[in-house]
């Protein structure tokens, strides 16, 4: 007999409510006899983390839930009895479904970032060493950009701030507070640069960084893993503007790098395979990088914010009220708190079709109308010839 799972209905309206809740089997779902036949044939999970998965859709969505708020793989795979490889299968899905989310909606050059903070985490991995590179939007505590690497170099500054760089708006105020590492101002002034034409006539445009970017570095000096003093000082623009920019943007009274390091801790605690000295740590860069995306994507969409989050008056009764605010919100790219599974579901539309390259020779000869009519091809018909006379 199959084991059942209790999961709640995925509409908001009914979340919570007695009654409201249905149980599924551990077998291959179907639509029932009423479904239409592209819900049948899968078409309506195109481009969803669902399509081509048999387990059901509730079952699915409690493991990216657990997974998403740091339960282990192994601790699943005993819950549920599921493979392992299946819970890992999934997990990775899930990554690169987020990823694709994160690309669509935020990386869209929209957003005035304002203030950004970047910092990398060292990962300790089996046999394995790597660099996770990260930034946020200090306003509205929307997660940006997150890279990984097996070094730390300039080509993980490179594209952590490229990422950063999509999401902006052109020509902004901005503000950017990194650690001391020495590869961090090159990287922000190399990503934050237009083309600009100086001269007249013909003549390649030079790049220019724009004229209000700030590049604030905070060094914390240590002496046997405790703090002795931190230096603060500017690698690009003003002091005055890069205070005016901290206190419009609520990020402090002076350069800082608390908000990024608050999610270093949060992408540790959330994400299994970063807790330090486990037994369950990655094996391959790729696992990380689908589980950062999954945290990070939740993070934005799924997860409500305190400092975001307020209290308000009902327009109805008057009472005040609790009103969640995620930092996807915040940042204008939603108005509701979206559940995991409204975020699983999230349909991305494809690429757009490039044509092949063709092979072969050039073709000398222009190709024929279409809408001529072609020649007839073939002997032409026998005529019989007239017998009558006159």
């Amino acid at each position: 007999m199959p084991r059942r799972y209790f999961a709640p209905t995925w509409s908001a309206r009914q979340e919570g409510k007695s009654g409201k809740a249905r149980s599924s089997a551990m077998g291959a779902s179907d639509p029932g006899p009423g479904a239409r036949p592209a819900e049948r044939r899968g078409a309506a999970k195109a481009g969803t983390l669902f399509a081509g998965l048999r387990k059901p859709t509730e079952v699915i969505v409690v493991v990216v839930t657990l997974l998403a708020y740091g339960c282990p793989v192994q601790a699943i795979v005993h819950a549920f009895e599921l493979d392992e490889r299946t819970v890992a299968r999934w997990r990775d899905q899930a990554g690169r479904h987020c990823e694709q989310v994160h690309h669509a909606l935020v990386e869209q050059g929209k957003l005035d970032l304002m203030h950004v903070q970047a910092d990398e985490i060292r990962v300790k991995g089996r046999q394995l060493i790597a660099w996770m590179g990260l930034a946020m939007m200090v306003p509205t505590r929307l997660w940006l950009a997150g890279v990984l690497s097996a070094t730390r170099d300039r080509a993980l500054a490179d594209r952590l701030l490229g990422q950063v760089r999509a999401c902006a708006q052109r020509l902004c105020g901005l503000l950017v507070c990194t650690d001391g590492w020495a590869a961090y101002p090159g990287s922000i002034r190399r990503a934050f640069r237009e083309k600009v034409k100086t001269t007249a006539g013909r003549g390649r445009a030079s790049l220019q960084v724009w004229p209000e970017l700030h590049i604030g570095v905070v060094i914390k000096h240590t002496v046997k893993y405790h703090l002795t003093h931190i230096t603060r000082r500017m690698a690009q623009g003003g002091l005055e503007q890069a205070t005016a920019l901290l206190s419009a943007s609520r990020g402090g009274s002076v350069l800082n790098t608390a908000f990024i390091e608050r999610f270093n801790g949060t992408m540790r605690e959330r994400l299994a395979a970063l807790t330090r000295k486990c037994r369950h740590a990655a094996h391959r860069l790729s696992a990380l990088h689908t589980g950062m995306y999954l945290l990070g994507c939740t993070y934005n969409f799924c997860w409500p914010h305190q400092e975001l989050s307020r209290s308000a008056p009902d327009a109805e009764t008057g009472k005040r009220t609790w009103m969640a605010c995620t930092p996807a919100m915040a940042s204008g790219l939603t108005d509701h708190v979206w559940s995991l599974f409204e975020l699983m579901s999230y349909r991305v539309a494809p690429p757009p079709w490039v044509a092949p390259k063709r092979r072969g020779r050039r073709r000398t000869r222009p190709l024929p109308d279409p809408t001529a009519p072609k020649r007839p091809r073939g002997r032409p018909p026998k005529v019989a010839a007239c017998s009558s006379t006159s």
